[in-house]
């Protein structure tokens, strides 16, 4: 019945089938399970780098078809190659780490991460996509679709990449422009591709990479294992009845919907860091290197956390590859290096202070800086 629901579990990472806005709007909850199919989608993703490297696409369909053509199929070893992760969340750090094990020397794009290296110094972090391209020998990705992300591997980029790279996708259809990606597999630039994802879904039946024998399609299959299924929705079950049962949160997509313990003036100062960091968030095209919190009035300092964390997400929940939420938030900021901090002041100050104030500030790198500044009175 309208205005009953309170609360979207989904059993798994993506949340494209949902209204965000309109849940957060009316209050309602949503959650995912997304650490729940981290390794199945990893697992998936390595699958498809190591079948490219050996032709394991083309060479069954020889030996299905009666054929036995060995030299056809010369492959690559992965030992010694370099692997560039595009996206370096959850998912990607558990590609790089199979990638390590296999000899392999790996390298990250993520403009998040504010620290020159990652996985105790083995992994050499890139803040400008196009600066890593010249450096590696294939590239996958584990990125959201997002403005920035969109067609970010296209007919121009694939250009600044070594001869005969490949290419996998196992995150979101559109992060690789398919266009471009035919052109690049036509001229030789690209070697070979791995595709989970598309950008239209399914793809139709003429869809040119589809019969291309340098193209390893899959449906979409990445959480697609017995055992992701089952824990994503024993994962999104529990979830849901704990915070029915009013036991925690754990997952939240939507943390702006979420009715906490507030004041009332807590709970407006809550919305209104929201839209603050809706209007900052688009300015921020190279990364975050610090976001302070200042609040200012006896009445918000109790609530800091709370008000920091919904900031958080908001400014991050469309730049990492997976929901962030309103617990993992500050973990996730702080092991990509941005530095947080709140400044709490009992009494407002100034001739214009009349009730309690907030700032939210966040720092780039130089020239790039953005703040905004709103009061409440």
């Amino acid at each position: 019945m309208p205005g009953r629901l309170k609360a979207i579990a989904r059993a798994g990472v993506g949340v494209d089938n949902i209204d965000l806005e309109a849940a957060t709007e009316k209050g309602v909850l949503v959650m995912n399970s997304a650490e729940a199919s981290t390794l199945s989608t990893a697992e998936h993703a390595f699958t498809l780098l190591m079948a490219l490297c050996r032709q394991i696409g083309p060479a069954y369909q020889t030996m299905f078809t009666g054929g036995w053509d060995r030299n056809k199929f010369m492959g690559r070893q992965l030992h010694g190659k370099t692997l560039g992760v595009v996206g370096f969340g959850r998912i990607g750090r558990t590609v790089a780490e199979r990638a390590l094990a296999f000899g392999m020397t790996v390298v990250a794009y993520d403009p998040l991460i504010n620290v020159p290296t990652m996985l105790d110094g083995r992994v050499k972090i890139y803040r400008v996509f196009t600066e890593m391209l010249p450096h590696v020998d294939m590239l996958t990705f584990h990125v959201p679709l997002t403005d920035e992300t969109r067609g970010m591997l296209n007919e121009e980029t694939f250009k600044l990449s070594r001869k005969g790279v490949l290419v996998v996708n196992a995150a979101r259809g559109g992060v690789i422009d398919e266009v471009g990606l035919l052109k690049a597999l036509e001229s030789g630039q690209c070697g070979g591709a791995g595709l989970d994802v598309y950008t239209t879904e399914p793809p139709p039946a003429d869809f040119a990479l589809r019969k291309h024998p340098k193209v390893l399609c899959t449906p979409h299959l990445g959480a697609s294992t017995h055992e992701a299924q089952q824990a994503v929705s024993i994962a999104a079950a529990e979830q849901l009845l704990e915070y029915l049962r009013g036991q925690g949160i754990r997952g939240a997509v939507n943390a702006g919907g979420i009715k906490v313990d507030l004041t009332p003036v807590q709970q407006a100062f809550v919305d209104l860091v929201q839209r603050m960091a809706s209007l900052i968030s688009p300015m921020i095209t190279r990364g975050m290197a610090g976001i302070t919190l200042e609040l200012t009035g006896k009445e918000l300092a109790p609530a800091a956390a709370t008000i920091q964390r919904v900031a958080l997400v908001r400014l991050l929940q469309s730049r990492f590859d997976v929901p962030v939420n309103i617990v993992s938030v500050v973990n996730t900021a702080e092991q990509r290096g941005i530095q947080l901090q709140v400044i709490t002041n009992d009494d407002p100050s100034g001739p214009r202070a009349s009730g309690p104030q907030i700032a939210l500030e966040i720092k780039g790198p130089p020239g790039s800086a953005r703040s905004q500044h709103a009061a409440r009175r």
